[in-house]
C-alpha cells in the first residue's frame, strides 16, 4: 500500500551539491546563474525590438546582478536574523550565499538601484527598462525555485495528492552524520511528514503563467513607462500571498500573519496604484528615447564610416594636352603646321 502511494508523489533529488575535486558544485548556483542568463537573453530581445541599442541590457545587467544578490541576501538575513545572530548560531553565516536564502523583494529593490545608477550613466528611462527585463526576471524567478526543489526546502504541510513531494533524510557519506543540504538521500529515508506540498513546484508554475501574462498585455496594449514591470509585481504577489500561507518553514510573523504576506499585500496595493498612474503619461516611449547620447554618437560615426569618399574633379593641371584645343593655336598633324 506504501509504495503505491510512494509511485505516486514527486521524488526529491539525492543530492543538491557535488564536488569536482575540492570545489562544491552547488545546484542552487546554477539554478540562479541560469535563471540570470535566461533574463538577460531575453531582455536583450525586448529591448532591441523596443527600439533600443543591441548590448544595453547587459551593460545594466553589470551594476544590477551584483547589486541584486547582496540585496537579496540583505532581505533574507533582516527578516530572518534568528537563523544567525541568535546563542548557538554562526553570524559569519549570513554570508553564505551558496547555501540559499535570497529574498526576492530584496533583490529587486537593490537590483533596481543598480540598474537606475546604469541607466542615468547611459541617459535611458529605467521604466523603460524594467517594462524590457519583467518578463525575464519572472521566468529567472522560476528558474531559481528549481534551487529550492535540489535544497529540499521551503515546501508545504503533508498532503495525500498525487503530487506531494517526497522529502529524503540526507547524509554526509564521509561522517554519516545528518546533512540537509550538502549530504546524500542514502536508502531514501522520507521524513516524517512526507509526502508535502511542492509549494516551489506550484510557485514557479504561477510564476511562468504571470510571465505568459505581462507578455500578452504588453503586446496586446502597448504598455510603457514601467507599466509592464507593475504587473509582474502585482501578478506575482497575488500568488506570493497564498503560496506563502501554505509554507510550513520558519518565518516571522506580524499580526499572525508571514512577515512575506504582509510584503506582497503591499507590494501588489503599490504595483496597482503605480499602474493606474503611469497609464496618464500617454503612449509607450519612442523608440528614439531608448538611445543614450553615446549610441546616437557612435551610430553617427558609424554611418559616416560606410559613406564612400567622392572623387575629386579633375584641375586644369590634370588635362592632358591632346584633350585640349587652343582656339587660337594653329592645329598640327605630323608634326608639321598647318598652312593658311
Amino acid at each position: 500500500m506504501y509504495s503505491a502511494a510512494f509511485l505516486a508523489t514527486i521524488p526529491s533529488p539525492d543530492q543538491g551539491v557535488w564536488h569536482l575535486g575540492p570545489i562544491p558544485i552547488r545546484a542552487y548556483a546554477l539554478c540562479i546563474i541560469a535563471g540570470i542568463i535566461v533574463a538577460i537573453w531575453w531582455g536583450e530581445r525586448r529591448w532591441e525590438a523596443r527600439g533600443g541599442t543591441k548590448g544595453t541590457v547587459l551593460d545594466i545587467a553589470v551594476f544590477a546582478v551584483p547589486f541584486g544578490l547582496v540585496g537579496g541576501r540583505l532581505y533574507h538575513v533582516v527578516t530572518d536574523p534568528e537563523l544567525y545572530f541568535t546563542e548557538g548560531k554562526n553570524p559569519w553565516n549570513a554570508f553564505a550565499i551558496w547555501d540559499g536564502g535570497l529574498g526576492i523583494w530584496g533583490a529587486v529593490a537593490l537590483g533596481a538601484v543598480g540598474a537606475l545608477i546604469a541607466c542615468r550613466r547611459r541617459g535611458i528611462p529605467l521604466p523603460a527598462m524594467a517594462d524590457a527585463i519583467a518578463p525575464g526576471i519572472i521566468v529567472a524567478q522560476a528558474i531559481g525555485r528549481l534551487g529550492n526543489y535540489f535544497n529540499q526546502e521551503l515546501y508545504g504541510a503533508h498532503t495525500d495528492l498525487p503530487w506531494g513531494l517526497e522529502i529524503y533524510q540526507r547524509f554526509n557519506p564521509a561522517t554519516g552524520a545528518p546533512d540537509a543540504l550538502g549530504g546524500v538521500a542514502t536508502g531514501h529515508i522520507p521524513l516524517p511528514d512526507s509526502p508535502v506540498h511542492p509549494t516551489f513546484l506550484y510557485e514557479l508554475v504561477w510564476n511562468l503563467l504571470i510571465a505568459l501574462l505581462v507578455v500578452w498585455a504588453d503586446r496586446k496594449f502597448k504598455l510603457g513607462h514601467g507599466r509592464a514591470f507593475a504587473l509582474y509585481v502585482a501578478g506575482y504577489t497575488v500568488g506570493r500571498c497564498w503560496i506563502e500561507l501554505m509554507r510550513t518553514d520558519t518565518a516571522n510573523h506580524i499580526l499572525g500573519l508571514r512577515v512575506n504576506v504582509w510584503t506582497s499585500i503591499l507590494l501588489f496595493i503599490g504595483a496597482m496604484a503605480y499602474f493606474v498612474v503611469a497609464a496618464k503619461r500617454g503612449p509607450r516611449e519612442a523608440p528614439e528615447t531608448l538611445r543614450s547620447k553615446g549610441d546616437e554618437r557612435d551610430a553617427a560615426v558609424e554611418s559616416t564610416s560606410d559613406t564612400p569618399e567622392p572623387k575629386p574633379e579633375p584641375t586644369e593641371k590634370d588635362t592632358t594636352a591632346e584633350d585640349t584645343v587652343d582656339a587660337g593655336s594653329p592645329s598640327k598633324e605630323n608634326g608639321k603646321s598647318e598652312k593658311p
